[in-house]
């Protein structure tokens, strides 16, 4: 059988090149006018700092909410995610809304870090970032908001100190680890996490970096550079496109036995859902979870499936709990345009519902 012939449009094809040629001469010309790739814009103090652990504490004239909010994010990539620039910044939008906002960063991992464990940095980082602001804000309790992984850890330490957190939210987290969709979770459950630690020691972030752009290989990988083409030659645009690169490709490299444990206590054991998970000398019982709590998932999220996220509701021992859908990806809930006109201020909402007091009169001295 022979092949359909088919016919080329030779002038198309010429000025389809020849297009493309000129956007990339001009997209040149962009770039070279660009100096620097600001994130983060939100002004911001360093307030505490233990090891390579820096707690920040957000500059802001407009607070409402007597209780502080300490926002936990995943060791895996840098916090500034949510603060990418001043219309795509979930950070910026809860300090207009009177949020007291305060960020963990957790700084890049050494090989001297190779021995740092779960128990260091949830018994011992966020518990002392949690106390030093309990003391600076003269508060019994602060607000927790994990993302995450940085939900998981914030959902552990909830359970075990529950006398420190007066509402917990958590988005994208993953809680039930037996869930079999999303390359992410198979990924990690068929994964020989010994002979990974073993090897690397503290765990190159490249490695783990290459593993999510696997998850979505044309898209991550191909497509979206295709698609610079479109807006390379508007220098805004190309910003935003820039800043987003720049925080995908800036991983951390990982503690490698807190990495050991996540992986096989989380994705392999899932003992945070059975109540046999340990951390340190701290056993954790999600029943002790008793403050409000308000989960967010997102409907379309492939690196956190729904199903990994909605249990938690059903496995604490709160009472006033909520379970929030946003319809969106894993990252659309921090940048999309959809959650900065929604998301934010439905947690702002809910947390100043379920705040007592006033914010001081005075700013605090740290």
């Amino acid at each position: 059988m022979k092949t359909p012939f088919v016919a080329f449009d030779t002038k198309s094809l010429i000025k389809e090149i020849g297009d493309t040629s000129t956007k990339v001469i001009k997209g040149s010309e962009t770039i070279l006018q660009i100096e620097d790739i600001d994130v983060g814009s939100s002004q911001k103090e360093l307030v505490f700092q233990q090891d390579k652990m820096r707690l920040f504490h957000y500059k802001s004239d407009k607070v409402t909410c007597g209780v502080p909010v300490l926002i936990v994010y995943a060791l895996v990539n840098k916090e500034y995610m949510l603060d990418l620039q001043p219309d795509r910044s979930i950070v910026k939008n809860l300090l207009d809304h009177g949020m007291d906002l305060y960020i963990i960063d957790w700084g890049y991992p050494t090989r001297a870090d190779r021995y740092l464990s779960m128990d260091d940095y949830i018994n011992v980082y966020l518990n002392d970032a949690v106390d030093h602001i309990r003391e600076s804000a003269n508060v019994d309790k602060v607000n927790l908001m994990g993302i995450c992984q940085g939900g998981t850890f914030s959902t552990i330490y909830s359970s075990i100190y529950p006398e420190k957190i007066k509402n917990l939210v958590t988005l994208v987290t993953p809680i039930d680890f037996s869930v079999k969709k999303g390359l992410l979770f198979n990924w990690s459950k068929n994964m020989n996490a010994d002979a990974l630690i073993d090897a690397y020691g503290v765990v190159p972030g490249d490695f783990l970096n290459s593993g999510f752009l696997m998850l979505m290989p044309i898209t991550l990988n191909v497509g979206k550079y295709i698609g610079m083409l479109d807006v390379v030659e508007d220098k805004e645009k190309l910003l935003n496109f820039l800043r987003m690169e720049k925080w995908i490709f800036d991983s951390p490299d990982q503690a490698g036995e807190t990495l050991r444990q996540f992986i096989k206590d989380m994705y392999q054991g899932n003992k945070l859902v059975k109540g046999t998970l340990v951390v340190g000398d701290k056993s954790v019982n999600l029943k002790n979870l008793t403050m409000p709590l308000l989960n967010i998932f997102a409907s379309g999220d492939h690196i956190v499936p729904p199903d990994a996220t909605k249990p938690l509701n059903d496995l604490v021992g709160s009472t006033d709990k909520e379970l929030y859908e946003f319809k969106g990806g894993h990252i659309g809930v921090f940048v999309g345009g959809k959650s900065q006109k929604e998301l934010a201020p439905a947690i702002t909402n809910w947390l100043q519902k379920r705040a007592d007091g006033k914010p001081a009169k005075k700013p605090v001295k740290h």
